[in-house]
């Protein structure tokens, strides 16, 4: 009998992080599923070189769409197109995709269109903000997925409200902390000596860790200067290290605004590298929607510089808070963090156990067996 074909999209860095943990449990089943990687190109980044890969024990993609850049309905439309080529000549049983980005998408809406059956990683996860793009493409993907892997309880009770059948969810936990938990016995087993910035590390102790690339913090000039402004006092008691994304660093040019001497820049580092970073930080300051995550099934305090998120269990069970762009919050949630009233190490969410791929195969193996 012929073994199904799963065709497995990713199209930016974390995706990659989330595909990861599957990749690895289908392979071991060889004897069950074949599984190709698409790799849609739609983030360029010089650093997802064989090293990104053998990082993540994924072999290189079997297909690179190049979408690269564009506006939103540009690089979805290229990525719809080169990918219904691709389905065309390979016949999927089922199309996995990730997380929300426009690759997950245009590829769920072309797998749709050919009657290929799609299943949704981290599927059911609401912001309520139609702002982001983000949310419309979680919403538009989940509209017409049939299989729902969910990571924590909201996004069942969002898909329910929803009204998809029960018999196509699946409660599973979360790809991304299997994935960082792999790369946690990895790095114990590393040579901490070829990061760059190991030597920083060790000169600080203590630190805090900053990302900051979302449009609503850094295309205005006003909330960019007030986040980094707040950042500079807070860095005089507790050292913090700015891996500035590209979009920031472009816009800090733009508007004139300088980051305080007082902040250790670097430029985006290799995931290995800024894991040995942040998973021993005291507090990290982000608007990222990953590392709410990574932070709070490590216990480590997180401020997000966002009014709303789409992973509540981060707040309601996790170590994180949600401040927006106000100092006086981003000043007294830090206050609170750096003496000891806020600290970490709230409970690990349900099924953030490092198995969550393997729920996920399971379930695969039994829809498509």
């Amino acid at each position: 009998m012929t073994k199904p074909l799963i065709s497995i999209i990713a199209g930016a860095r974390p995706n990659f992080m989330k595909v990861a943990p599957i990749i690895r449990e289908l392979s071991n089943r060889r004897d069950r599923f074949d599984w190709e990687l698409v790799h849609t190109g739609q983030h360029y980044d010089r650093d997802m070189s064989d090293v990104f890969f053998e990082e993540l024990e994924i072999p290189k993609p079997n297909y690179y769409l190049d979408a690269g850049g564009g506006s939103h309905a540009e690089q979805t439309a290229k990525i719809m197109v080169r990918y219904e080529e691709v389905c065309l000549k390979s016949h999927p049983r089922l199309v996995l995709v990730v997380g929300d980005v426009n690759s997950t998408l245009a590829c769920s809406i072309v797998a749709k269109k050919l009657q290929i059956e799609v299943a949704h990683v981290e599927a059911g996860l609401r912001s309520g903000d139609m702002h982001m793009p983000e949310e419309i493409n979680r919403m538009v993907t989940d509209s017409i997925t049939d299989y729902f892997f969910v990571t924590e309880p909201s996004g069942m009770d969002n898909l329910r409200k929803e009204g998809k059948p029960e018999a196509s969810l699946f409660f599973v936990g979360h790809v991304m902390i299997d994935n960082l938990f792999h790369q946690l016995e990895k790095l114990k087993k590393s040579d901490l000596t070829q990061f760059g910035t190991q030597s920083l590390k060790a000169s600080l102790g203590q630190y805090g860790i900053v990302t900051l690339h979302r449009p609503s913090n850094v295309d205005s000039p006003e909330s960019l200067a007030n986040i980094l402004g707040v950042l500079g006092e807070i860095s005089a008691r507790l050292p913090l290290i700015f891996a500035v994304h590209p979009r920031t660093a472009q816009n800090m040019q733009k508007f004139g605004i300088e980051i305080p001497s007082t902040i250790h820049r670097t430029p985006p580092l290799p995931y290995m590298e800024f894991l040995n970073l942040w998973s021993e930080s005291s507090v990290i300051f982000t608007d990222s929607g990953g590392i709410q995550e990574e932070s709070t099934a490590l216990g480590i305090p997180c401020v997000t510089l966002r009014e709303n998120t789409e992973r509540p269990v981060t707040v309601t069970e996790g170590t994180n808070v949600l401040v927006g762009s106000d100092k006086e919050r981003i000043r007294e949630e830090t206050l609170a963090i750096l003496g000891g009233k806020r600290r970490g190490q709230r409970r690990r969410p349900a099924l953030w156990d490092g198995k969550a791929a393997i729920r996920i195969v399971d379930e695969l193996q039994r829809l498509l067996g």
